[in-house]
């Protein structure tokens, strides 16, 4: 019973869109209406600058944490895994969001295996830096961390839940990217700026 009832609460942390909530707190404004239209942090941060998308960036990765920690305390890594998942369901279709399409899962990935896996989490935070400052674009640093994750998990040696989560982590961030994957192929992917940005 406590652990499916730390996996709920999970899902209701992961289901906390902060992307919409601090926009419309701090602008009055729905994020759902400007750039692209998703409220994760990287549409944040392109449409309201560094310090809006760093604030809502530390947030989901602090819900992916907090889930994953609590399925830990309540029955160990499994739980702490299924709670994590629950998490990335809950950023992609939140409840407070009646179920629309919420974040593509990266930063509340992060924050899960910042629990599960911290020195594996550590080393993708470097490869995401890495690639977005050499490139520029978010959506690839974001599918190019996903897949590392996988092989810093196996690395490390961690246990098969915590492997297993890494593999359908990957799998469900490269296909919530995939219309991104398509626009880098034909070029016209979003490359991010580092300014902030002018209001409209």
């Amino acid at each position: 019973m406590v652990e499916a009832v730390a996996v709920l609460g999970g899902y209701l942390l992961g289901s906390l869109p902060f992307g919409y909530w601090l926009p419309r707190l701090l602008r009055g404004e729905d994020i759902r209406e400007r750039g692209s239209g998703n409220v994760g942090a990287t549409n944040v941060f392109r449409v309201y600058g560094r310090w809006f998308g760093s604030a809502v960036a530390l947030l989901d990765v602090a819900k992916g944490f907090a889930a994953a920690l609590l399925g830990v305390w309540a029955g160990g890594p499994l739980v702490g895994v299924l709670a994590g998942a629950a998490a990335m369901v809950g950023h992609a279709r939140p409840v407070f969001l009646r179920f629309e399409k919420g974040g593509k899962m990266v930063a509340t990935a992060g924050g899960a295996f910042f629990a599960l896996a911290p020195l594996a989490a550590l080393c993708c935070v470097g490869v995401w830096i890495v690639v977005f400052l050499l490139t520029r674009y978010a959506s690839l640093a974001s599918v190019v961390t996903a897949l590392a994750l996988v092989g810093f998990v196996l690395l490390f040696g961690h246990d098969w839940p915590v492997v297993a989560f890494a593999v359908a982590g990957a799998g469900a961030i490269v296909l919530l990217h995939r219309h991104n994957l398509r626009r880098l192929a034909g070029g016209t992917e979003h490359r991010f700026e580092l300014r902030r940005p002018r209001r409209a």
